[in-house]
């Protein structure tokens, strides 16, 4: 969600000092009123890339979302986009009826995703009612882990703790003026895209301005959803063999120097010189 410019609070978008000290890329390239695709930044990060390693540099893909990283990684093929059977399953409130019904269109498909992932079962269906095509036939699907020069790094804490973590960082949010954020973004002429309107903590601040939840409903709505979010965030990568874990309890230096120690030990050495 970082890709959306004037969206800085909610998605926790790296300051403009820090910017300033270490380049970022893929942050502020996108209007609100945009669906920004997965194809687009799976393009644009490949772009950087390229760009970074002309310069004799190395990229760090950093972030959480485990679907875009793996379109960078394993250079996955993207299916196109049909818009318009998107806003007919998106009337279908009930996420199961949706799963049920690519059940029975692509079973393979159905048995990929979690039921309740309702954007991948809508994926799923409007690829393969708009292409004609199986979703499941774009490829071996996101269970297959191929071998990647890319070197993978988790960092791992508690339940307790993220869950301590994800309520204190909606706490300083709240304090940065994200609710002040969200109501500029609803006063722009442009609507909010789809994807812009369902990030976490706007879409419950947004349905707050609406007028259909108390402030602090929305607020613990918010938290308790970015909770569930990062659950399935950590099913996701820790099914992927290619992650090395390490204890996020450390101090930042500590495991940077663990990560080159293992992954690049010459430069180690240079750095212990």
């Amino acid at each position: 969600m970082q890709v959306y410019r004037h969206m800085d609070i909610g998605t926790a978008k790296p300051s403009v000092q820090i910017r300033a000290e270490v380049p970022h890329h893929l942050v502020d390239v996108a209007d609100p009123c945009e669906d920004y695709s997965l194809t687009k930044f799976q393009a644009a990060a490949q772009q950087a890339r390229l760009a970074i390693e002309a310069r004799g540099n190395l990229a760090l893909f950093v972030g959480g979302t485990g679907l875009y990283h793996r379109a960078v990684i394993d250079n996955l093929n993207i299916p196109g986009q049909y818009p318009n059977i998107t806003s007919e399953l998106e009337q279908e409130p009930d996420t199961s009826a949706l799963h049920s019904r690519l059940v029975e269109l692509d079973p393979v498909a159905a048995n990929r995703m979690e039921p309740t992932n309702r954007r991948r079962v809508i994926r799923a269906l409007e690829v393969t009612l708009g292409s004609g095509r199986c979703f499941s036939s774009y490829g071996p699907g996101l269970g297959q882990y191929r071998a990647s020069a890319i070197t993978q790094v988790g960092l791992s804490l508690s339940r307790a703790e993220m869950d301590r973590r994800i309520q204190q960082r909606f706490d300083c949010q709240m304090q940065a003026d994200f609710l002040e954020e969200v109501k500029v973004l609803l006063a722009r002429p442009e609507p909010l895209s789809r994807t812009a309107s369902q990030a976490l903590g706007y879409k419950e601040l947004i349905a707050h301005l609406r007028g259909e939840m108390s402030l602090d409903e929305a607020v613990a709505l918010a938290v308790v959803r970015t909770r569930r979010f990062a659950r399935r965030q950590e099913r996701w990568f820790r099914r992927d063999p290619r992650i090395t874990w390490l204890d996020a309890a450390e101090e930042p230096e500590v495991l940077a120097a663990q990560v080159v120690a293992k992954h690049c030990p010459q430069s180690f050495a240079q750095l212990r010189d």
